[in-house]
């Protein structure tokens, strides 16, 4: 029988205490109404997981302005006071269980799917082609624009204000959505920041958009609203990439988002998973590296369903978090499953066959039930 009490421990993040250490992952659905406003839905589906007893929910990425940075058709947003008024009804549905809730915010930049002319740092074409099921473009990416300074600080700004509406809204924070080749990730990534100003060239400067926006939205946001940032090394749209100095870009990335004060780092993993993506090219482990240097919470990504490797992580202090992705959407019980010692669900790509919408799920769920 797994051991699964290291998993189900309390730890804290921030000021909050969280019942045990599993945390559900961002996942894009691309269930809300067509202006992104969050549907009943999307309540209802949040809520399963708070009722489940996880001791986070992580949403979906929302997007911070009606000009760039909408990903996909029919994501949620949080920028009008219609979008406002449904969060409001996901965080009702979330609250009947005590539950925990951040708001990821995200902006696509080159990779966005949805509006008529992507920006980006640089004009750079993404890598790969765009997502099955999720927008109405298909096929190469375009080469996007380049951003202006003015471009930049308008962005910052977004970000920013969309934390406050977050905080106002009474989300328990935001994630900063700072991996996977979207926006932020863009600038950060040598081979897709081309610039020569003060947000391209060094490191440091590539980090500088998402520093400006953590410290920005820690100003503008209440005690004790989190402010935490998603980071990866792989891209949806290049899944074998590595950060090129290893350690030493790992050094510099966490310190800064944390001297900017993130209140917790995690480091997602694509398809290849924990035991690929957080370590670099020569093995040394990112998430144990990221709690070292930095002293915070740390959530670990990827694959992480089976749960000896997640005790383990727990366990030897290589995070204090794991976030639990696809194996969720059949086990939105997955805490009570542990506690009673039931068995987990194994995750199917057949529950996509009608599309990665939460309706689609249901379908599926509806004729594999009959």
């Amino acid at each position: 029988m797994t051991d699964t009490k290291p998993i189900l421990t309390p730890c804290t993040i921030g000021t909050h205490t969280l019942q045990n250490r599993l945390v559900l992952a961002p996942m894009s659905r691309a269930s809300a109404l067509d202006d992104g406003t969050p549907t009943q839905n999307m309540a209802d589906y949040y809520a399963e997981f708070a009722e489940g007893g996880y001791g986070l929910l992580i949403t979906e990425g929302a997007f911070v302005d009606d000009l760039y940075s909408q990903c996909y058709s029919n994501q949620p947003g949080l920028t009008t006071h219609t979008h406002e008024k449904g969060w409001e009804t996901v965080l009702d549905a979330v609250r009947r269980d005590d539950g925990k809730i951040i708001l990821q915010l995200i902006h696509a930049g080159a990779v966005s799917q949805h509006v008529p002319k992507a920006f980006a740092p640089s004009p750079v074409r993404p890598k790969g082609e765009m997502l099955q099921g999720y927008g109405y473009k298909q096929g190469a990416y375009e080469v996007p624009g380049e951003l202006t300074l003015k471009d930049i600080e308008d962005i910052e700004t977004a970000f920013v204000e969309t934390a406050r509406a977050a905080d106002r809204l009474g989300f328990d924070g935001v994630e900063i959505h700072c991996a996977n080749g979207y926006l932020l990730d863009q600038f950060l990534t040598p081979e897709t920041n081309l610039r020569a100003d003060h947000y391209g060239g060094s490191l440091t400067n590539r980090l500088r958009i998402t520093t400006n926006i953590i410290e920005r939205a820690q100003t503008a946001t209440s005690k004790p609203f989190l402010v935490g940032v998603r980071l990866s090394q792989a891209k949806a749209t290049d899944q074998d990439y590595f950060w090129e100095n290893g350690l030493d870009d790992a050094r510099e990335i966490f310190t800064g988002v944390a001297k900017a004060g993130a209140d917790y780092i995690h480091l997602a993993s694509e398809k290849n998973g924990y035991a690929y993506h957080s370590l670099t090219r020569d093995g040394d482990n990112l998430t144990a590296f990221a709690k070292t240097i930095t002293g915070l919470p740390v959530i670990a990504n990827g694959g992480l369903q089976d749960m000896n490797l997640a005790n383990e992580i727990i366990s030897n202090e290589q995070a204090d978090f794991i976030s639990i992705g696809k194996a969720a959407l059949l086990n939105p019980d997955l805490p009570k499953r542990l506690q009673a010692n039931l068995p987990i669900r194994d995750f199917t790509f057949e529950m996509f066959q009608y599309g990665v919408t939460i309706e689609a799920q249901q379908r599926w769920e509806m004729e594999k039930a009959a």
